[in-house]
């Protein structure tokens, strides 16, 4: 039978109804048999085999890999399952996934309209710069006037047009070798500490890190395991690379002596805060509860930049884009209107 790929929004609602009948009390494949009654027939099919390889024995994170679920929320079942607090964990996560599916469909919303007016004076650009301006300046040459503002800003833009497409793929193709012959080869916390020094993204990366990391631990360390217990488990992450190397380097540091506040201060992907939040949850005895809370505030802090972020996105591509309209019209009508002057 044929596999439909579950979008990122299909996956965040499975996880959230799955959580929210787990809380109500119900066994995980009761809860399941309740959602299949609910769910289209493309996906009944899945969930169908989700329940005999539940019967099985599998655990739950490998059953969502093996529907390509997303990583980040087969990494918060993974855990889950750790520390037993499944209901709680499959709403944070479902949070989460949610929360970027929104900011994603925003931001395509934002850029569906500027984007298509791009083209569309784009194409406008190239007729005024290649065919319509030139007859236009060979006439005003003819007839002593000179070049305004906005004759030379459309053919200064059409000069560096070109250059700025070659600089563009000259950089993706750099990109692309970089990828392919020297990123690849990196060990999963090498490869995160290059990607937070991307200087657009980097910030949101380490907020992200931050409160994965921040959310999981809280939940481990509620479940009553020490801080080595827990590390052991995001060692044994398989389907989280980055977390399962992490897990395993921060251990071997501890062994040597090292405070676990130093430790992570010491990454570049994540904030600066987390170090006092550790220190200051093992003073007053609820680190748990100090990294649960500040796991919530990474979120919050995420979503509130890229809020401004999409707010000033839109507004700029708009402000270029009639500059341009505008200097394109007046190119030609301003000269046209000093003709008319002079008769």
């Amino acid at each position: 039978m044929q596999k439909y790929k579950w979008t990122i929004q299909e996956q965040g609602l499975f996880l959230k109804n799955t959580g929210e009948l787990l809380s109500r009390g119900y066994p995980l494949s009761e809860a399941l048999e309740s959602l299949m009654h609910q769910l289209p027939p493309k996906r009944k099919h899945e969930i169908s085999q989700c329940l005999s390889q539940l019967k099985e024995g599998f655990p739950f994170y490998q059953i969502l890999a093996n529907m390509n679920f997303n990583n980040n929320l087969i990494g918060y079942v993974f855990f889950a399952e750790q520390h037993g607090g499944l209901a709680s964990a499959f709403l944070e996560g479902s949070e989460m996934v949610l929360r970027k599916g929104k900011d994603i469909e925003k931001l395509q919303k934002l850029m569906a309209y500027p984007i298509f007016l791009m083209f569309i004076t784009a194409f406008l650009f190239v007729f005024v710069d290649k065919v319509l301006l030139p007859r236009f300046s060979s006439l005003f040459v003819s007839m002593h006037l000179k070049p305004n503002f906005f004759t030379k800003a459309v053919y200064l833009f059409g000069d560096l047009l070109p250059l700025f497409i070659l600089t563009v793929l000259f950089g993706l193709v750099t990109l692309l070798i970089y990828y392919f012959f020297r990123f690849r080869k990196l060990s999963p916390i090498q490869q995160k500490k290059v990607m937070v020094k991307i200087p657009a993204g980097g910030h949101f990366l380490r907020l992200y890190y931050t409160h994965f990391f921040a959310v999981q631990l809280s939940h481990l360390l509620n479940g009553g395991l020490s801080i080595y217990e827990a590390l052991s488990l995001f060692e044994k992450n398989d389907k989280q690379p980055f977390y399962s190397a992490l897990g395993e380097a921060v251990k071997i540091k501890l062994r040597e002596g090292n405070k676990l506040e130093d430790i992570l201060i010491s990454y570049p992907f994540f904030e600066r805060e987390l170090a006092n939040i550790i220190r200051h949850g093992q003073k007053n005895g609820r680190l748990d509860q100090e990294l649960s809370f500040f796991s919530r505030h990474c979120l919050n802090k995420l979503e509130e930049k890229t809020e401004k972020l999409l707010k000033v996105i839109q507004p700029i591509l708009y402000m270029f884009i009639g500059f341009l309209i505008v200097s394109m019209y007046l190119a030609v009508l301003l000269p046209m209107f000093h003709l008319l002057e002079g008769f």
